[in-house]
């Protein structure tokens, strides 16, 4: 006898698997919870698509604020190539100070990320809503946005007048700055964990320390390694700006060469430390690999 097609295998439709044995058919979705789901699913994507307008919106409405102007940049690119024309060829006459200055600003930037990185994983404990007191978390938080709110120049100038011109002013203004932005990343690492052991923990009568100990710091420590890398990097090159306001680092040497016109020395300057961050960057993220 021969054996007849479905409809749906004979109009191209693939063939619903056949059941193994033994198996128990999947239910069937009750229609309310179906009609539920889907509505679940198309409330965020209508909301997209709400706000793309929005967002063009308020882009178009940056632009004509910040008059930003295609136009005029086509117009100055002849400057521009005129400016960079006159960085070649590089004058590497005096490569021992550059070596000497980039040497005391990488050191600037470890002593700072260090003291940074310390002060702020205390912060971030203060920060954190899953570990810290309510009464503790929201003073955490303003005092953090406070600093991240004041330009590291204007810290670089306020160490500057108490202790003078020097690195010791950069290093202090690398530290204080960092715990406005790492430590707000920091404590956001810490909320992030998965809170099933801290909750088990909590149930068997740990203490706030270990909870932090073993149940926080374990799961956040590779991002936490992470931003770690990624300040030392930033500071790295804020050292360079630090500079300009005296506070040691090869930025005011760069702010030399700038003001006295002399392009060969600026370029090389600009060179060894585009080198610098390079060799950082490459071995951050051989680092990063090693831990993740």
């Amino acid at each position: 006898m021969p054996t007849t097609t479905p409809d749906r295998v004979r109009a191209g439709e693939p063939a619903a698997r056949p059941a193994r044995p033994g198996a128990a058919a999947p239910p069937a979705l009750d229609p309310a919870e179906r009609a539920r789901l889907e509505r679940a699913v198309s409330v965020p994507r209508s909301r997209f698509l709400l706000g793309i307008p929005v967002a063009l919106l308020v882009l178009v409405w940056s632009f004509n604020g910040a008059q930003f102007n295609f136009a005029k940049l086509g117009e100055g690119t002849v400057n521009m190539g005129e400016f960079v024309s006159r960085l070649f060829p590089p004058d590497f006459s005096k490569f021992g100070k550059i070596v000497e200055l980039l040497i005391e600003t990488f050191q600037m930037a470890i002593v700072g990320t260090v003291l940074g990185a310390v002060l702020s994983l205390f912060v971030a404990f203060a920060a954190a809503s899953n570990i810290a007191p309510r009464w503790l978390y929201y003073p955490a938080r303003w005092v953090m946005n406070i600093i991240r709110s004041v330009p590291d120049l204007v810290f670089a100038l306020m160490f500057v007048s108490a202790v003078g011109l020097g690195p010791f002013a950069g290093i202090l203004a690398m530290t204080l700055g960092s715990i406005g932005s790492i430590g707000k990343i920091f404590a956001e690492a810490m909320e992030s964990v998965d809170e099933g052991p801290i909750v088990a923990m909590q149930a068997v009568g740990a203490s706030k320390r270990q909870v932090i100990q073993y149940g926080v710091l374990p799961q956040a420590a590779p991002l936490l390694v992470s931003y770690l890398l990624l300040l030392f990097e930033g500071n790295v090159r804020g050292a360079t700006i630090l500079g300009l306001v005296g506070a040691g680092g090869i930025g005011l040497e760069l702010t030399t060469a700038m003001r006295m016109y002399d392009y060969g020395h600026l370029s090389a300057i600009i060179i060894c430390i585009v080198v610098l961050v390079t060799a950082i960057d490459q071995g951050s993220a051989l680092i990063r690999r090693k831990i993740t």
